[in-house]
């Protein structure tokens, strides 16, 4: 009895913390409290080194000046801290996620009975950059796109979900380009360096901005090979369109081959995605939204970011809630062809 009591009491009790919480404002609610940044990526990376960057001055700008603590979450594509974002995570602001695009388009394009979150559901604070993906191999097994359509090169990749993996296997089910890849490498740096020990020969799925934070003398060295830029039409780099570096899309066979690759590369127009749970307070949501676009736009960070060596090309979580409900309402036999075109072949 006495703990039936209890449970009485403290019922309206939460109910009524959690609505005076909700009607602080939201520099009431951010002073003295801490927000976690949850990396859906292993330390070192691309990834792990944007977020940490942003982690280091957004604080600046959220009401209230919450202090920020980075913390690292890999994991199957960064779909285990997409999960984590989705269903564990406090739903009051003090938790942001940065994960890899993958963790957005896997439900719609990979095998969505293993995901456990629903991405049309979470709220964009935005993206870093739009991203250029890239194709790259060591000069000595294959000096561009041309000659993988003939002659099979091995590739170092991620697990599923991740764009190492996915997007090599992308090329091979749709232009036909030879792969073999290997998965199960923790992340970009990990691949690269068995890149550079020969142990893979190549690797696709990687960004051009972790390329210039990772390894910068790939872009000149004549070791190396950039094969293809896995992009939408028109989104390639110019510094690599100037080079002849041909785009993905524009390989397409045929239309519907393009439709696909394209439902694809889209999600690189939110190269650096940073999300929050469903059912957050709209003024919380609107204050985060203005504190990541005033971050990305901060000189202090741009600096950070200038010795940091990465590209800072902020997308806003409007326009990045917009592209993802887009991407969800394809046509679904399209959407199925990409699905299918992300499984390497046995």
């Amino acid at each position: 009895m006495p703990s039936l009591r209890l449970a009485v009491f403290a019922a309206p009790l939460a109910l009524a913390l959690a609505s005076a919480a909700s009607a602080q404002s939201p520099e009431q609610f951010f002073k003295g409290r801490s927000v976690d940044m949850i990396i859906g990526a292993a330390p070192g990376g691309g990834y792990d080194v944007y977020a940490r960057v942003i982690a280091r001055h957004i604080g600046n700008h959220i009401p209230g000046n919450p202090s920020v603590v980075s913390k690292n979450m890999p994991g199957a594509g960064s779909n285990k801290a997409a999960q984590f974002i989705y269903a564990v995570a406090p739903k009051d602001g003090t938790v942001i996620g940065a994960i890899f695009g993958g963790g957005i388009t896997q439900p719609l394009l990979g095998d969505a009975k293993a995901i456990q979150h629903d991405p049309t559901k979470f709220i964009y604070l935005g993206s870093a950059n739009r991203e250029v993906s890239l194709c790259i191999a060591r000069a000595d097994a294959a000096k561009s796109f041309d000659a993988v359509m003939t002659k099979p090169i091995t590739l170092g990749a991620s697990a599923a979900g991740g764009t190492s993996r996915d997007f090599p296997a992308a090329l091979s089910n749709v232009l036909g380009a030879k792969f073999n890849i290997v998965s199960g490498y923790p992340g970009t740096k990990e691949i690269g360096l068995a890149v550079e020990r020969n142990e893979v020969q190549g690797f696709c799925g990687y960004f051009l901005s972790s390329l210039m934070t990772q390894n910068p003398s790939w872009l000149t060295d004549p070791n190396m090979t950039i094969l293809v830029q896995e992009v939408s039409s028109g989104q390639g780099s110019p510094i690599l369109n100037k080079r002849g570096v041909p785009i993905a899309a524009d390989l397409a066979k045929t239309p519907e081959d393009r439709q696909v690759l394209e439902l694809i590369f889209d999600q690189l127009v939110f190269g650096r995605p940073y999300v929050l749970p469903p059912g957050l307070p709209s003024d919380r949501v609107a204050a985060l939204r203005k504190a990541f676009l005033d971050t990305l736009k901060d000189p202090a960070l741009l600096e950070d970011a200038k010795k940091s060596r990465i590209d800072i090309d902020a997308v806003s979580g409007e326009e990045v809630q917009a592209l993802v409900a887009k991407m969800f309402a394809t046509p679904q036999a399209i959407v199925q062809r990409a699905r299918e075109a992300q499984v390497p072949k046995k």
